[in-house]
Protein backbone atom coordinates (compact mmCIF):
# COMPACT_ATOMS: atom_id res chain seq x y z
CA UNK A 1 0.00 0.00 0.00
CA UNK A 2 1.21 3.37 -0.78
CA UNK A 3 2.14 6.02 2.03
CA UNK A 4 -0.57 8.04 3.31
CA UNK A 5 -0.26 11.86 2.07
CA UNK A 6 0.74 14.36 3.96
CA UNK A 7 -2.50 16.23 3.66
CA UNK A 8 -1.64 18.81 6.69
CA UNK A 9 1.25 20.10 4.48
CA UNK A 10 -1.30 21.22 1.78
CA UNK A 11 -2.06 24.83 1.95
CA UNK A 12 -5.57 24.07 1.54
CA UNK A 13 -5.47 22.31 4.97
CA UNK A 14 -3.19 25.60 6.80
CA UNK A 15 -4.23 28.49 4.84
CA UNK A 16 -8.35 28.58 6.04
CA UNK A 17 -7.56 28.86 9.45
CA UNK A 18 -4.45 31.44 9.29
CA UNK A 19 -6.39 33.70 6.83
CA UNK A 20 -9.49 33.45 8.58
CA UNK A 21 -7.66 34.32 11.68
CA UNK A 22 -5.93 37.03 9.70
CA UNK A 23 -9.29 38.46 8.70
CA UNK A 24 -10.77 38.66 11.75
CA UNK A 25 -7.54 40.46 13.26
CA UNK A 26 -7.39 42.76 10.61
CA UNK A 27 -10.92 43.35 10.96
CA UNK A 28 -10.34 44.32 14.77
CA UNK A 29 -7.52 46.36 13.93
CA UNK A 30 -9.40 48.02 10.96
CA UNK A 31 -11.83 48.92 13.78
CA UNK A 32 -8.80 50.55 15.81
CA UNK A 33 -7.46 52.69 12.91
CA UNK A 34 -10.93 53.62 12.12
CA UNK A 35 -11.22 55.17 15.27
CA UNK A 36 -8.07 56.94 14.94
CA UNK A 37 -8.92 58.09 12.24
CA UNK A 38 -11.82 60.04 13.81
CA UNK A 39 -9.85 60.73 16.53
CA UNK A 40 -7.00 62.16 13.74
CA UNK A 41 -9.73 63.69 11.76
CA UNK A 42 -10.69 65.59 15.34
CA UNK A 43 -7.60 67.18 15.72
CA UNK A 44 -6.03 67.58 12.04
CA UNK A 45 -8.32 69.41 9.56
CA UNK A 46 -5.99 68.26 6.65
CA UNK A 47 -6.77 64.53 7.15
CA UNK A 48 -10.11 62.96 6.40
CA UNK A 49 -11.85 59.43 7.02
CA UNK A 50 -11.71 58.94 3.06
CA UNK A 51 -8.19 59.09 3.03
CA UNK A 52 -7.70 57.01 5.45
CA UNK A 53 -9.86 54.39 4.22
CA UNK A 54 -8.37 54.43 0.38
CA UNK A 55 -4.52 54.23 2.21
CA UNK A 56 -2.47 51.34 1.59
CA UNK A 57 -3.20 49.68 5.07
CA UNK A 58 -6.79 48.83 3.72
CA UNK A 59 -6.12 47.43 0.51
CA UNK A 60 -3.61 44.77 2.12
CA UNK A 61 -6.69 43.70 4.24
CA UNK A 62 -8.62 42.74 0.90
CA UNK A 63 -5.67 41.47 -0.35
CA UNK A 64 -5.61 39.06 2.49
CA UNK A 65 -9.51 38.26 2.43
CA UNK A 66 -9.39 37.33 -1.23
CA UNK A 67 -6.86 34.66 -0.32
CA UNK A 68 -9.39 33.04 1.83
CA UNK A 69 -9.99 29.61 0.41
CA UNK A 70 -12.33 26.99 0.60
CA UNK A 71 -11.78 23.68 2.88
CA UNK A 72 -11.00 20.79 1.39
CA UNK A 73 -14.07 18.36 0.70
CA UNK A 74 -14.28 14.66 -0.08
CA UNK A 75 -15.65 15.52 -3.29
CA UNK A 76 -12.62 14.06 -5.47
CA UNK A 77 -13.04 11.30 -3.45
CA UNK A 78 -16.11 10.40 -3.57
CA UNK A 79 -15.83 11.23 -7.72
CA UNK A 80 -13.65 8.35 -7.84
CA UNK A 81 -15.00 5.83 -5.60
CA UNK A 82 -19.03 6.00 -5.78
CA UNK A 83 -19.08 4.51 -9.48
CA UNK A 84 -17.95 1.23 -7.98
CA UNK A 85 -21.33 1.03 -5.49
CA UNK A 86 -24.46 -0.81 -5.78
CA UNK A 87 -28.25 -0.80 -4.85
CA UNK A 88 -29.34 -4.41 -4.14
CA UNK A 89 -32.60 -5.22 -4.62
CA UNK A 90 -33.82 -8.62 -4.13
CA UNK A 91 -37.37 -10.80 -3.76
CA UNK A 92 -38.13 -13.16 -1.25
CA UNK A 93 -41.22 -15.98 -1.40
CA UNK A 94 -42.48 -16.96 1.86
CA UNK A 95 -41.29 -15.27 4.31
CA UNK A 96 -42.91 -12.87 6.95
CA UNK A 97 -42.33 -8.88 6.09
CA UNK A 98 -42.27 -7.94 10.00
CA UNK A 99 -41.98 -9.28 13.45
CA UNK A 100 -45.23 -9.44 15.61
CA UNK A 101 -44.80 -6.20 17.30
CA UNK A 102 -44.60 -3.97 14.12
CA UNK A 103 -40.88 -3.27 14.39
CA UNK A 104 -39.04 -4.15 11.05
CA UNK A 105 -36.12 -3.93 12.16
CA UNK A 106 -33.52 -7.23 12.59
CA UNK A 107 -31.29 -7.41 15.25
CA UNK A 108 -27.98 -9.38 15.66
CA UNK A 109 -29.29 -10.53 18.79
CA UNK A 110 -31.54 -13.12 19.32
CA UNK A 111 -35.46 -12.43 19.72
CA UNK A 112 -36.45 -10.94 23.25
CA UNK A 113 -32.31 -10.38 24.89
CA UNK A 114 -31.85 -7.71 26.67
CA UNK A 115 -29.46 -5.47 23.91
CA UNK A 116 -31.70 -6.50 21.07
CA UNK A 117 -33.52 -3.01 21.08
CA UNK A 118 -29.97 -1.57 21.09
CA UNK A 119 -28.55 -2.81 18.58
CA UNK A 120 -30.60 -3.10 15.10
CA UNK A 121 -29.64 -4.55 11.67
CA UNK A 122 -29.74 -2.21 8.72
CA UNK A 123 -31.09 -2.83 5.03
CA UNK A 124 -31.32 -6.34 4.80
CA UNK A 125 -34.82 -7.57 3.64
CA UNK A 126 -36.01 -7.38 7.57
CA UNK A 127 -34.50 -4.14 8.17
CA UNK A 128 -35.36 -1.56 5.60
CA UNK A 129 -38.24 0.85 5.96
CA UNK A 130 -40.73 0.05 2.72
CA UNK A 131 -40.56 -3.15 3.19
CA UNK A 132 -43.30 -4.54 0.80
CA UNK A 133 -45.40 -8.26 1.05
CA UNK A 134 -46.60 -10.35 3.78
CA UNK A 135 -47.15 -13.95 5.09
CA UNK A 136 -47.03 -16.04 2.07
CA UNK A 137 -46.02 -13.34 -0.03
CA UNK A 138 -42.96 -11.91 -2.30
CA UNK A 139 -41.42 -9.49 -0.13
CA UNK A 140 -38.64 -7.06 -1.54
CA UNK A 141 -35.91 -5.42 0.42
CA UNK A 142 -33.17 -3.27 -0.87
CA UNK A 143 -29.10 -3.21 0.90
CA UNK A 144 -26.23 -1.55 -0.91
CA UNK A 145 -23.01 -3.07 -2.00
CA UNK A 146 -19.79 -2.77 -4.28
CA UNK A 147 -17.80 -4.54 -6.77
CA UNK A 148 -14.43 -5.69 -5.99
CA UNK A 149 -13.32 -6.74 -9.65
CA UNK A 150 -13.86 -5.57 -13.08
CA UNK A 151 -15.71 -8.66 -14.14
CA UNK A 152 -19.22 -8.12 -11.56
CA UNK A 153 -17.95 -9.63 -8.36
CA UNK A 154 -19.89 -7.42 -5.63
CA UNK A 155 -19.71 -7.53 -1.73
CA UNK A 156 -22.32 -7.67 0.26
CA UNK A 157 -23.92 -8.60 3.30
CA UNK A 158 -25.67 -11.81 4.46
CA UNK A 159 -28.62 -10.59 5.78
CA UNK A 160 -29.40 -8.77 2.67
CA UNK A 161 -28.95 -11.10 0.22
CA UNK A 162 -30.03 -14.29 2.47
CA UNK A 163 -33.03 -16.76 1.28
CA UNK A 164 -33.16 -14.42 -2.01
CA UNK A 165 -35.08 -15.62 -4.71
CA UNK A 166 -34.21 -12.84 -7.31
CA UNK A 167 -31.23 -10.51 -6.61
CA UNK A 168 -31.16 -7.12 -8.98
CA UNK A 169 -28.26 -4.26 -8.62
CA UNK A 170 -28.53 -0.90 -10.08
CA UNK A 171 -25.09 0.77 -10.50
CA UNK A 172 -23.95 4.36 -10.27
CA UNK A 173 -25.23 5.32 -13.34
CA UNK A 174 -29.03 3.84 -12.89
CA UNK A 175 -28.44 0.45 -15.35
CA UNK A 176 -30.03 -2.61 -13.26
CA UNK A 177 -28.37 -6.01 -13.58
CA UNK A 178 -29.49 -9.66 -12.71
CA UNK A 179 -27.24 -11.21 -9.71
CA UNK A 180 -26.86 -14.43 -8.41
CA UNK A 181 -25.58 -15.37 -5.22
CA UNK A 182 -22.17 -16.99 -5.61
CA UNK A 183 -21.78 -17.92 -1.65
CA UNK A 184 -22.46 -16.83 2.18
CA UNK A 185 -21.26 -16.13 5.28
CA UNK A 186 -23.48 -15.95 8.06
CA UNK A 187 -21.04 -15.98 11.28
CA UNK A 188 -19.04 -12.69 9.48
CA UNK A 189 -22.57 -12.20 7.43
CA UNK A 190 -20.69 -11.33 4.29
CA UNK A 191 -22.22 -12.39 0.83
CA UNK A 192 -20.64 -12.64 -2.35
CA UNK A 193 -22.69 -11.95 -5.76
CA UNK A 194 -21.84 -12.30 -9.38
CA UNK A 195 -23.76 -9.43 -11.64
CA UNK A 196 -24.02 -10.63 -15.21
CA UNK A 197 -23.53 -8.59 -18.68
CA UNK A 198 -20.80 -6.73 -18.22
CA UNK A 199 -17.23 -6.92 -17.88
CA UNK A 200 -15.98 -3.41 -17.22
CA UNK A 201 -17.10 -2.54 -14.20
CA UNK A 202 -16.00 0.33 -11.81
CA UNK A 203 -14.60 -1.59 -8.53
CA UNK A 204 -12.62 -0.43 -5.51
CA UNK A 205 -9.94 -2.07 -3.51
CA UNK A 206 -9.99 -3.71 -0.17
CA UNK A 207 -7.45 -1.81 2.38
CA UNK A 208 -4.35 -2.91 3.06
CA UNK A 209 -3.79 -1.94 6.44
CA UNK A 210 -5.84 -1.30 9.56
CA UNK A 211 -7.59 2.09 10.42
CA UNK A 212 -6.68 3.84 12.76
CA UNK A 213 -8.76 5.73 15.68
CA UNK A 214 -9.57 8.94 14.37
CA UNK A 215 -9.05 8.53 10.39
CA UNK A 216 -11.94 10.02 8.33
CA UNK A 217 -14.26 7.45 6.83
CA UNK A 218 -16.97 8.10 4.43
CA UNK A 219 -20.09 5.57 4.02
CA UNK A 220 -21.54 5.23 0.86
CA UNK A 221 -24.72 3.20 0.31
CA UNK A 222 -28.51 3.24 -0.48
CA UNK A 223 -30.14 4.46 2.45
CA UNK A 224 -33.72 4.14 2.62
CA UNK A 225 -33.41 3.14 -0.91
CA UNK A 226 -33.06 6.74 -1.89
CA UNK A 227 -30.04 5.64 -4.13
CA UNK A 228 -26.06 6.39 -3.55
CA UNK A 229 -25.26 8.70 -0.64
CA UNK A 230 -22.55 9.85 0.78
CA UNK A 231 -21.67 10.62 4.66
CA UNK A 232 -18.67 11.21 6.25
CA UNK A 233 -17.50 10.48 9.83
CA UNK A 234 -14.01 9.00 11.43
CA UNK A 235 -13.24 5.18 13.07
CA UNK A 236 -13.97 5.90 16.77
CA UNK A 237 -12.99 2.56 17.32
CA UNK A 238 -11.98 -1.02 16.76
CA UNK A 239 -12.37 -4.97 17.85
CA UNK A 240 -15.62 -3.86 18.76
CA UNK A 241 -17.37 -7.14 19.72
CA UNK A 242 -21.51 -6.34 19.28
CA UNK A 243 -22.95 -9.72 20.66
CA UNK A 244 -23.40 -11.23 16.81
CA UNK A 245 -20.66 -13.90 17.26
CA UNK A 246 -17.71 -15.36 18.51
CA UNK A 247 -15.87 -13.57 15.41
CA UNK A 248 -17.37 -10.21 16.21
CA UNK A 249 -13.84 -7.98 15.33
CA UNK A 250 -15.96 -4.29 14.13
CA UNK A 251 -14.84 -1.18 13.06
CA UNK A 252 -16.95 1.56 15.16
CA UNK A 253 -17.28 4.24 12.75
CA UNK A 254 -18.98 7.75 13.98
CA UNK A 255 -20.98 8.72 11.19
CA UNK A 256 -24.82 9.30 9.99
CA UNK A 257 -25.33 5.79 8.68
CA UNK A 258 -28.86 4.74 7.73
CA UNK A 259 -31.11 1.74 7.22
CA UNK A 260 -30.09 0.43 3.57
CA UNK A 261 -26.52 1.20 3.70
CA UNK A 262 -25.85 -2.29 4.97
CA UNK A 263 -23.12 -4.27 2.65
CA UNK A 264 -21.92 -1.09 1.78
CA UNK A 265 -18.53 0.21 1.75
CA UNK A 266 -16.73 2.55 4.02
CA UNK A 267 -14.06 4.38 2.42
CA UNK A 268 -10.36 5.71 3.69
CA UNK A 269 -9.51 8.83 2.41
CA UNK A 270 -7.07 6.93 -0.05
CA UNK A 271 -10.04 5.96 -1.74
CA UNK A 272 -9.93 2.18 -0.32
CA UNK A 273 -12.49 0.08 1.38
CA UNK A 274 -12.02 -0.56 5.32
CA UNK A 275 -14.68 -2.03 5.91
CA UNK A 276 -18.35 -3.25 5.68
CA UNK A 277 -21.10 -1.35 6.92
CA UNK A 278 -23.32 -4.00 8.67
CA UNK A 279 -25.08 -2.88 11.50
CA UNK A 280 -26.08 0.53 13.23
CA UNK A 281 -26.09 1.30 17.16
CA UNK A 282 -30.00 2.25 17.12
CA UNK A 283 -32.35 2.61 20.02
CA UNK A 284 -35.13 3.84 18.47
CA UNK A 285 -34.57 1.81 15.17
CA UNK A 286 -33.35 5.46 13.16
CA UNK A 287 -29.58 6.35 12.76
CA UNK A 288 -27.77 8.02 16.44
CA UNK A 289 -24.60 8.40 14.16
CA UNK A 290 -22.46 4.98 15.33
CA UNK A 291 -22.17 2.23 12.87
CA UNK A 292 -19.99 -0.82 12.85
CA UNK A 293 -18.15 -2.38 9.72
CA UNK A 294 -16.73 -5.70 9.29
CA UNK A 295 -12.90 -5.03 8.50
CA UNK A 296 -11.24 -5.19 5.20
CA UNK A 297 -8.70 -7.90 6.14
CA UNK A 298 -11.83 -10.30 7.21
CA UNK A 299 -13.71 -9.62 4.06
CA UNK A 300 -10.66 -10.48 1.67
CA UNK A 301 -10.10 -13.97 3.90
CA UNK A 302 -13.86 -14.60 3.56
CA UNK A 303 -14.21 -13.35 -0.13
CA UNK A 304 -11.19 -15.23 -1.42
CA UNK A 305 -12.91 -18.97 0.10
CA UNK A 306 -16.48 -17.75 -0.98
CA UNK A 307 -14.97 -17.00 -4.65
CA UNK A 308 -12.74 -20.13 -4.91
CA UNK A 309 -15.29 -23.17 -3.51
CA UNK A 310 -18.99 -21.15 -2.00
CA UNK A 311 -18.36 -21.74 1.39
CA UNK A 312 -16.16 -20.71 4.34
CA UNK A 313 -14.16 -23.76 6.12
CA UNK A 314 -12.79 -22.62 9.47
CA UNK A 315 -10.40 -24.27 11.63
CA UNK A 316 -12.09 -25.62 15.16
CA UNK A 317 -10.18 -27.31 18.15
CA UNK A 318 -13.36 -28.09 19.88
CA UNK A 319 -13.82 -26.23 22.84
CA UNK A 320 -16.37 -24.07 25.19
CA UNK A 321 -14.25 -21.18 26.02
CA UNK A 322 -14.77 -17.80 28.16
CA UNK A 323 -12.91 -14.86 28.82
CA UNK A 324 -10.48 -15.04 32.09
CA UNK A 325 -11.54 -11.98 34.54
CA UNK A 326 -9.67 -10.77 37.38
CA UNK A 327 -11.47 -12.85 40.37
CA UNK A 328 -11.07 -15.87 38.05
CA UNK A 329 -7.35 -15.06 37.50
CA UNK A 330 -6.78 -14.86 41.06
CA UNK A 331 -8.61 -17.66 42.05
CA UNK A 332 -5.97 -19.55 39.66
CA UNK A 333 -3.10 -17.65 40.92
CA UNK A 334 -2.38 -16.18 37.15
CA UNK A 335 -0.46 -12.91 37.81
CA UNK A 336 -3.29 -11.25 34.85
CA UNK A 337 -6.53 -11.64 33.67
CA UNK A 338 -5.56 -13.24 30.18
CA UNK A 339 -5.95 -15.96 28.13
CA UNK A 340 -9.16 -18.27 27.15
CA UNK A 341 -10.26 -20.34 29.94
CA UNK A 342 -11.95 -23.85 28.51
CA UNK A 343 -15.19 -24.09 30.49
CA UNK A 344 -15.67 -27.37 28.57
CA UNK A 345 -13.78 -29.58 25.65
CA UNK A 346 -16.16 -31.29 23.29
CA UNK A 347 -16.18 -35.14 23.40
CA UNK A 348 -13.83 -36.53 21.03
CA UNK A 349 -12.89 -33.14 19.64
CA UNK A 350 -9.30 -31.69 18.62
CA UNK A 351 -8.73 -30.12 22.19
CA UNK A 352 -9.85 -33.44 23.81
CA UNK A 353 -7.87 -36.02 22.18
CA UNK A 354 -4.79 -33.97 22.84
CA UNK A 355 -5.23 -33.69 26.52
CA UNK A 356 -7.02 -30.12 26.98
CA UNK A 357 -9.09 -30.18 30.16
CA UNK A 358 -11.82 -27.93 32.27
CA UNK A 359 -9.85 -25.11 33.61
CA UNK A 360 -7.00 -25.46 31.78
CA UNK A 361 -6.05 -21.68 30.26
CA UNK A 362 -4.86 -21.23 26.55
CA UNK A 363 -2.43 -18.58 26.73
CA UNK A 364 -0.97 -18.56 23.20
CA UNK A 365 -1.31 -19.81 19.82
CA UNK A 366 1.87 -20.74 17.42
CA UNK A 367 3.83 -18.32 20.04
CA UNK A 368 1.42 -15.63 19.60
CA UNK A 369 -0.45 -14.79 22.84
CA UNK A 370 -4.02 -14.71 23.34
CA UNK A 371 -5.41 -11.74 24.99
CA UNK A 372 -8.91 -13.38 25.49
CA UNK A 373 -12.06 -15.67 24.44
CA UNK A 374 -12.59 -13.85 21.39
CA UNK A 375 -9.03 -13.57 20.22
CA UNK A 376 -8.57 -17.33 20.62
CA UNK A 377 -11.66 -18.05 18.43
CA UNK A 378 -10.92 -15.25 15.77
CA UNK A 379 -7.48 -16.91 15.52
CA UNK A 380 -8.05 -20.78 15.20
CA UNK A 381 -11.13 -19.49 12.92
CA UNK A 382 -9.03 -18.01 10.47
CA UNK A 383 -6.96 -21.14 10.52
CA UNK A 384 -7.56 -24.28 7.58
CA UNK A 385 -8.91 -27.15 9.00
CA UNK A 386 -6.05 -30.40 8.99
CA UNK A 387 -3.50 -27.52 10.07
CA UNK A 388 -0.82 -28.32 12.93
CA UNK A 389 -0.74 -25.66 15.69
CA UNK A 390 1.08 -25.22 19.45
CA UNK A 391 -1.01 -23.99 22.09
CA UNK A 392 0.66 -23.33 25.35
CA UNK A 393 -1.63 -23.71 28.10
CA UNK A 394 -1.78 -23.33 32.04
CA UNK A 395 -2.96 -26.50 33.58
CA UNK A 396 -3.54 -26.63 37.11
CA UNK A 397 -0.90 -24.60 37.55
CA UNK A 398 1.41 -26.01 35.45
CA UNK A 399 2.68 -24.12 31.99
CA UNK A 400 2.52 -27.25 29.34
CA UNK A 401 2.75 -27.02 25.23
CA UNK A 402 0.15 -29.10 23.31
CA UNK A 403 0.41 -29.75 19.68
CA UNK A 404 -3.31 -30.83 17.95
CA UNK A 405 -4.59 -31.17 13.89
CA UNK A 406 -7.43 -28.86 13.62
CA UNK A 407 -10.89 -29.77 12.71
CA UNK A 408 -13.50 -28.20 10.50
CA UNK A 409 -16.05 -26.47 12.38
CA UNK A 410 -19.10 -27.66 11.76
CA UNK A 411 -21.81 -25.89 10.13
CA UNK A 412 -24.39 -27.08 12.45
CA UNK A 413 -25.30 -26.44 16.35
CA UNK A 414 -23.76 -28.90 18.78
CA UNK A 415 -26.60 -30.67 20.88
CA UNK A 416 -26.03 -29.30 24.01
CA UNK A 417 -25.99 -31.46 27.42
CA UNK A 418 -29.56 -32.78 28.29
CA UNK A 419 -29.65 -30.50 31.64
CA UNK A 420 -33.78 -30.60 32.05
CA UNK A 421 -34.64 -26.38 32.07
CA UNK A 422 -37.17 -27.77 35.35
CA UNK A 423 -34.13 -29.93 36.93
CA UNK A 424 -35.19 -27.82 40.62
CA UNK A 425 -38.58 -29.79 40.29
CA UNK A 426 -38.89 -33.12 42.43
CA UNK A 427 -35.75 -31.98 44.42
CA UNK A 428 -35.25 -31.64 48.54
CA UNK A 429 -34.98 -28.11 50.15
CA UNK A 430 -31.27 -29.22 50.08
CA UNK A 431 -28.22 -28.46 52.18
CA UNK A 432 -27.52 -24.85 52.82
CA UNK A 433 -23.61 -23.70 52.05
CA UNK A 434 -23.02 -21.04 54.21
CA UNK A 435 -21.06 -17.82 53.59
CA UNK A 436 -22.50 -18.11 49.24
CA UNK A 437 -26.38 -17.84 50.44
CA UNK A 438 -27.45 -21.35 48.61
CA UNK A 439 -28.88 -23.82 48.87
CA UNK A 440 -27.46 -27.60 46.85
CA UNK A 441 -29.27 -31.14 46.94
CA UNK A 442 -27.10 -34.05 44.98
CA UNK A 443 -27.57 -33.92 40.97
CA UNK A 444 -28.74 -37.85 41.07
CA UNK A 445 -31.41 -37.00 43.56
CA UNK A 446 -33.09 -34.52 41.15
CA UNK A 447 -35.11 -36.09 37.92
CA UNK A 448 -33.21 -34.77 34.83
CA UNK A 449 -29.94 -33.35 36.68
CA UNK A 450 -27.74 -35.83 35.44
CA UNK A 451 -25.46 -38.29 37.93
CA UNK A 452 -22.61 -35.91 38.88
CA UNK A 453 -22.01 -32.40 40.79
CA UNK A 454 -24.69 -30.54 43.28
CA UNK A 455 -27.99 -29.09 41.97
CA UNK A 456 -28.56 -25.67 43.39
CA UNK A 457 -32.23 -26.15 44.88
CA UNK A 458 -32.16 -22.40 45.85
CA UNK A 459 -30.59 -18.88 46.07
CA UNK A 460 -31.01 -16.01 48.47
CA UNK A 461 -31.54 -13.03 45.93
CA UNK A 462 -29.14 -10.62 48.14
CA UNK A 463 -26.76 -13.11 48.56
CA UNK A 464 -22.68 -13.15 46.36
CA UNK A 465 -24.14 -16.81 44.56
CA UNK A 466 -27.22 -14.33 43.15
CA UNK A 467 -24.80 -11.61 41.89
CA UNK A 468 -22.65 -14.46 40.18
CA UNK A 469 -25.94 -15.48 38.09
CA UNK A 470 -26.66 -18.42 39.65
CA UNK A 471 -30.01 -19.77 39.63
CA UNK A 472 -32.07 -22.32 41.12
CA UNK A 473 -31.15 -25.31 38.73
CA UNK A 474 -28.04 -24.89 37.77
CA UNK A 475 -25.52 -27.65 38.62
CA UNK A 476 -22.27 -27.38 40.24
CA UNK A 477 -19.83 -29.41 39.00
CA UNK A 478 -16.42 -28.70 40.39
CA UNK A 479 -15.33 -26.36 43.14
CA UNK A 480 -12.08 -25.33 43.27
CA UNK A 481 -10.55 -27.72 40.96
CA UNK A 482 -12.19 -30.55 42.98
CA UNK A 483 -15.13 -32.90 41.54
CA UNK A 484 -18.42 -32.73 44.36
CA UNK A 485 -21.60 -33.96 44.41
CA UNK A 486 -22.88 -33.53 48.57
CA UNK A 487 -22.87 -29.87 49.90
CA UNK A 488 -20.09 -31.55 52.30
CA UNK A 489 -17.94 -31.34 49.29
CA UNK A 490 -18.69 -27.76 48.61
CA UNK A 491 -17.88 -26.54 51.94
CA UNK A 492 -14.78 -29.00 52.04
CA UNK A 493 -13.46 -26.81 48.57
CA UNK A 494 -14.16 -23.20 50.16
CA UNK A 495 -12.49 -24.27 53.71
CA UNK A 496 -9.44 -25.44 51.48
CA UNK A 497 -9.58 -22.37 49.45
CA UNK A 498 -9.80 -19.89 52.59
CA UNK A 499 -6.90 -22.12 54.59
CA UNK A 500 -4.89 -21.23 51.15
CA UNK A 501 -5.60 -17.52 51.74
CA UNK A 502 -7.71 -17.38 47.89
CA UNK A 503 -9.93 -14.44 48.07
CA UNK A 504 -12.40 -16.35 45.91
CA UNK A 505 -13.13 -19.98 44.66
CA UNK A 506 -13.88 -21.18 41.10
CA UNK A 507 -16.53 -23.28 40.30
CA UNK A 508 -17.42 -24.90 37.02
CA UNK A 509 -21.12 -24.86 36.51
CA UNK A 510 -23.64 -26.21 33.78
CA UNK A 511 -26.60 -24.14 33.19
CA UNK A 512 -29.05 -24.65 30.30
CA UNK A 513 -26.96 -27.23 28.73
CA UNK A 514 -23.74 -24.51 28.73
CA UNK A 515 -20.26 -24.80 31.00
CA UNK A 516 -18.96 -22.08 32.49
CA UNK A 517 -16.36 -20.71 35.37
CA UNK A 518 -17.85 -18.48 38.40
CA UNK A 519 -15.25 -17.37 40.94
CA UNK A 520 -17.54 -16.80 43.77
CA UNK A 521 -16.09 -14.58 46.59
CA UNK A 522 -15.53 -16.17 49.74
CA UNK A 523 -16.73 -14.53 53.00
CA UNK A 524 -13.92 -14.22 55.87
CA UNK A 525 -14.51 -15.53 59.29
Amino acid sequence: MTDRPDLTNLPSYRQPRRSVFSARRIALMASVVAGLGIAVHGFSPSTSPANLFSSPAHAQVNNEVKKVERPIGFADIVERVKPSVISVKVNIKEKTASNDDGDDSASPFQPGSPMERFFRRFGGPDGIPGLKGGRGRVVQGQGSGFFISADGFAVTNNHVVDSADKVEVTTDDGKTYTAKVIGTDQRTDLALIKVEGGSNFPFAKLADGKPRIGDWVLAVGNPFGLGGTVTAGIVSASGRDIGNGPYDDFIQIDAPVNKGNSGGPAFNTDGEVMGVNTAIYSPSGGSVGIAFSIPANTVKSVVAQLKDKGSVSRGWIGVQIQPVTSDIADSLGMKKAEGALVAEPQANGPAAKAGIESGDVITSVNGESVRDARELARTIGGMAPGATVKLNVLHKGQDKVVNLTLGQLPNTVEAKADVDNDSGKGASKGTDVPKLGMTVAPANSVAGAGKDGVVVTEVDPKSAAAERGFKEGDVILEVGGKSVSTAGDVRDAINTARTDNKNSVLMRVKSGGQSRFVAVPIAKG
